[in-house]
């Protein structure tokens, strides 16, 4: 087994064991911190946990793909409120007042294809122009943002269908709606980096971006085709987000990114691109959320829980750079 593989399966399998060591402390500093009678292992609470990761699990499943090819995208908060408004406005448009429920299909698609839209711009600004993914990313956030706020003003968005509101309430098999998404897009994802041409491109580019050129990958209309994914994954977890809560607030969806991009990098992926796993960003998703849950369940205030999670980051990024610095030396010698 050479460094570079072993290094790879330390990433892989250390994220999950992350996850082990936080049920295990939060399970035994529960018992004498904690004010409420649950345990935190109680098995509604992992349930429930593994629902609350959804709306941003199923972004930074999407955000894995970007920097896989070396990109980035901070837009995706923006376009999760914007697409949430449309949802939930779309709705009540008299346009299709005799649609009854019908109208639910109406709103998810307009509120995907804003998603997708949304994407498009950033990919072929990306591919066109040459910019670098974080400032053009960094503009369409703020511009993306600032059409959240220009469509409704300051004020609340809001619409309440009840048939909506039992669909993402439903439980199957114990685990519900918003959980049986996240794991669907696990799974597709899970396909496209490791079964597909496309996925196989993805990991070339970002390795090495000339010689991806130089093999015959079409490396703009690649991006783009990413781009307009990570779009509709955004889009995607404000529909499942959003059916349930009803009320869409313009600030909604900050700091999505940085919350995607830290479960990302938590997962393994690198920064500079070329290597990433879907499966263990899934794994990252989760020990934030642990985290969270855990400080929380402890009596932890949300200043201390982002330090400790800011903390944890830059460990985990000094130790990835440790582990690339040693493969790299082993190779030389």
């Amino acid at each position: 087994m050479n460094s570079e593989t072993r290094a790879n399966l330390i990433k892989q399998g250390a994220i999950w064991a992350f996850i082990v060591v936080e049920l295990i402390f939060f399970s035994v500093a529960g018992e004498f911190l904690s004010l409420s009678e649950k345990a935190f292992m109680d098995f509604d609470n992992m349930l429930l946990l593994l629902k609350q990761s959804a709306p941003i699990g199923i972004i930074a499943l999407g955000m894995t793909i970007i920097m896989v090819n070396g990109n980035i995208d901070l837009s995706v908060g923006a376009t999760f409120a914007l697409s949430a408004i449309v949802l939930l406005d779309s709705m009540t448009w008299p346009i299709f007042a005799g649609l009854g429920d019908g109208v639910i299909f109406v709103g998810w698609a307009l509120a995907l294809m804003t998603g997708v839209i949304l994407g498009a711009v950033n990919g072929f600004i990306v591919w066109k122009t040459g910019v670098d993914a974080f400032i053009v990313t960094l503009g369409s956030m703020l511009g993306f943002r600032g059409l959240v706020f220009m469509y409704n003003g300051e004020q609340p968005t809001s619409h309440l269908n009840w048939t909506l509101v039992d669909f993402a309430e439903a439980q199957f098999l114990g685990l519900h709606t918003a959980t049986w998404f996240l794991a669907a897009v696990v799974v597709v994802l899970w396909f496209v980096m490791n079964k597909t041409v496309h996925g196989r491109n993805a990991y070339a580019i970002g390795n090495n971006r000339e010689a991806a050129v130089n093999a015959g990958i079409r490396v703009g209309p690649h991006f783009l085709i990413n781009f307009m994914l990570i779009g509709f994954l955004a889009a995607l977890s404000a529909v499942v987000f959003y059916s349930e809560s009803g009320s869409v607030n313009p600030n909604d969806g900050m700091l999505y990114e940085l919350w995607a991009i830290t479960a990302v990098v938590l997962g393994g992926t690198k920064l500079t691109g070329g290597y990433g796993s879907i499966i263990s960003t899934l794994g990252g998703v989760i020990a934030i959320q642990l985290l969270r849950k855990g400080l929380g369940h402890i009596g932890a205030d949300t200043e201390t829980v982002n330090l400790v999670i800011g903390l944890i980051l830059i460990a985990v990024l000094f130790l990835d750079r440790q582990l690339n610095a040693k493969g790299k030396e082993e190779l030389k010698t």
